[in-house]
């Protein structure tokens, strides 16, 4: 086992995107590398579930196999229960009949797992780790993958939750605060993107009146992803920071449905975690000298 002592490993969401993140995590499986602590959000949150869960192959069949299955997306799913994402059928059927989640090797894997909500009330981030949600890792997941106006709101532990990504996309600062400052980042977008005002504020409003924190939280979201990036530059910069990113022009939205194209960017991600393999042994190894020179 490659253990990367005292760093982190942070995950982008991204919906469907997320299958690059699903391939860069099974090469990190099929070569044994492990980390002492993992968050994230949305769909790297439920990737990095299968990852640490040791279930070779478990993100592929999910994301993939099932992506033209109409109970898992699609517009009959919408009008017959207000969201496009069948969340039952992802997070109760799946895990339960269909691809069986295993919960006795999550659950003895030490790695701490953080993931990252947003409170609908006050806009802001809400983080939960081992010991905050317990035996309720899948309502968790399903609260930081569930997205405004196309899927329902989750209650859990006194709050009103949402999608992880809408107040803290990338969640470096928290795997920072919680005393990790050397990370992975596994990120779904190529280097060039940044993150558009959204237009459709109104329909936020209308939909959400009472969640005025939600709505701010929305409003400043591309503002919060875009700093988010700029301070991962520097952090690269100053050695902090490792990145796997796409490589290629992304041909996969967040709601993309095509198993062709969504294998073609899980099979990108794995190999682009497999080229940058060497690199992330010296970036870890001049890590650890500089550790050692520093106790």
């Amino acid at each position: 086992m490659t253990l990367f002592e005292q760093t982190g490993l942070v995950l982008e969401g991204g919906g469907m995107r997320g299958v690059y993140t699903a391939g860069v995590l099974e090469y990190f499986l099929e070569h044994d590398i492990s980390f002492p602590y993992v968050i994230g959000v949305s769909a790297g949150a439920c990737n990095a579930a299968s990852y640490l869960s040791r279930q070779k192959g478990r993100n592929k069949r999910v994301t993939i196999e099932y992506a033209a299955d109409p109970r898992y997306l699609s517009w009959k799913n919408y009008f017959k229960n207000k969201q496009f994402f069948g969340m039952d059928f992802i997070f109760d059927e799946i895990p339960s009949k269909l691809v069986p989640y295993n919960y006795d090797e999550f659950h003895r894997n030490s790695t701490e797992f953080v993931v990252g909500t947003t409170d609908c009330l006050t806009g802001e981030p809400i983080y939960f780790n081992r010991k905050k949600y317990g035996q309720d890792i899948l309502t968790v997941l399903r609260a930081s993958s569930s997205l405004p106006f196309i899927a329902p709101e989750i209650h859990f532990q006194e709050r009103i939750l949402l999608d992880g990504g809408i107040s803290d996309p990338i969640p470096i600062k928290k795997a920072q605060s919680d005393g990790y400052q050397k990370n992975i980042v596994i990120l779904t977008r190529n280097e060039e993107y940044r993150k558009k005002p959204s237009k459709f504020h109104f329909l936020l409003n209308r939909k959400y009146p009472a969640y005025t924190g939600l709505q701010q939280a929305m409003k400043s979201r591309y503002q919060i992803y875009n700093e988010t990036l700029s301070f991962l530059d520097r952090e690269k910069e100053d050695g902090n920071v490792f990145i796997i990113r796409p490589t290629t022009p992304l041909k996969v939205g967040r709601m993309e449905r095509d198993p062709k194209k969504l294998e073609a960017l899980y099979n990108q991600g794995y190999e682009d975690a497999a080229r940058a393999f060497n690199a992330l042994k010296k970036w870890q190894e001049e890590n650890s000298v500089q550790l050692s020179e520093q106790m």
